[in-house]
């Protein structure tokens, strides 16, 4: 009887972790052809790699639970980038830092100002306006740069603090790193034991019991939007310190990467459920699997192919847990 259910409780893991154990025999896999993959260097330059991915995901993470998507990341990633170091000599770099910030948090408001006004209030309808969105975003930062990079070192006012950001270790841990987890902490209190962070999950749930109940639905995809747009500006910023530069295209990618750290890491693409815990093991997990495919040495589009099937069975075992 006790080998029948631990038998089932075995199953019903793998059921529902089946990415995660692809990924963790890939890594035993890895770890067999390349000894080097679980040396002290190999993993310092995985947590390196972490980088900008993580913010994404974050933000990610609270469009998906109140039921939505959203492709615009792309756009803001890249024009806050190029804004940013631009605004170093000006503002100075705690200024630009700052500003970079609220210029992604302005631009997610100003996305979920567009689709309220819309009466976009489906995933389909916010998948459509938001790619337009980050068409808009994309064209302003190549006006912005006329399509030249901007390089940091070009700065005449110091850069010490995305020197930092970009290439130091606190510890034993990067800089960007500790400066996540301490946002991580604050938007996992946030989710959890606010109003505002209910509201989210309420919104993804059920979005006619969430207005029955006295919460301002178009508020509360405002308030999404702008978190999320906060965190995209984070990402421009680790993601500019690591390269040490910026151009209009330097955000494309992080929408399905990001999109596939949230759900590999348990949020149901339907909304109402999610963690932003477990998008943390999603995005280290999607980071192992990348560094995993260049110690194997596949080349660019194999790896394309891979991030895509994990996507694609990970939407599949979602859909699936769901019914």
């Amino acid at each position: 009887m006790t080998k029948n259910i631990s038998a089932i409780a075995t199953k019903d893991f793998l059921k529902k972790n089946l990415v995660l154990c692809g990924i963790l025999i890939l890594a035993i896999v890895t770890a067999a052809v390349e000894p080097k993959f679980l040396g002290a260097a190999n993993m310092n330059n995985v947590l390196k790699q972490l980088g900008a991915l993580p913010f994404a995901a974050l933000g990610m993470t609270f469009v998906i639970i109140a039921g939505f998507i959203d492709l615009s990341i792309v756009g803001m990633i890249s024009l806050v980038g190029v804004v940013t170091i631009s605004l170093i000599d000006p503002l100075g770099q705690w200024g630009a830092l700052i500003a970079g910030v609220l210029l992604g948090a302005l631009l997610g408001y100003i996305t979920g100002a567009i689709l309220t006004a819309c009466g976009a209030m489906t995933q389909a309808e916010v998948l459509f306006i938001t790619y337009g969105m980050s068409s808009v975003w994309l064209a302003i930062g190549l006006i912005f740069t006329q399509g030249v990079t901007i390089k940091i070192s070009k700065c005449q006012s110091p850069y010490g603090v995305f020197t930092a950001l970009g290439s130091k270790n606190i510890g034993i841990l990067p800089a960007a790193l500790i400066v996540f987890l301490v946002f991580l902490v604050f938007m996992n209190f946030f989710h959890k034991k606010t109003i505002w962070g209910r509201s989210i999950s309420l919104l993804g749930g059920n979005k006619d019991a969430a207005y029955l109940v006295g919460f301002n639905v178009k508020r509360v995809m405002r308030m999404v939007y702008a978190i999320e747009g906060a965190m995209a500006g984070l990402a421009a910023i680790m993601l500019m310190s690591r390269v040490t530069s910026a151009n209009a295209t330097m955000g494309t990618g992080y929408e399905t990467n990001a999109i596939l750290c949230v759900v590999v890491g348990g949020t149901t693409l339907k909304g109402g459920k999610g963690s932003v815990i477990r998008t943390m093991l999603g995005v280290f997990l999607i980071t192992v699997l990348g560094n995993c495919m260049n110690m194997l040495d596949l080349s660019t589009y194999m790896q394309t192919v891979m991030r895509g099937a994990v996507l694609v069975v990970a939407i599949w075992l979602d859909n699936r847990n769901q019914q």
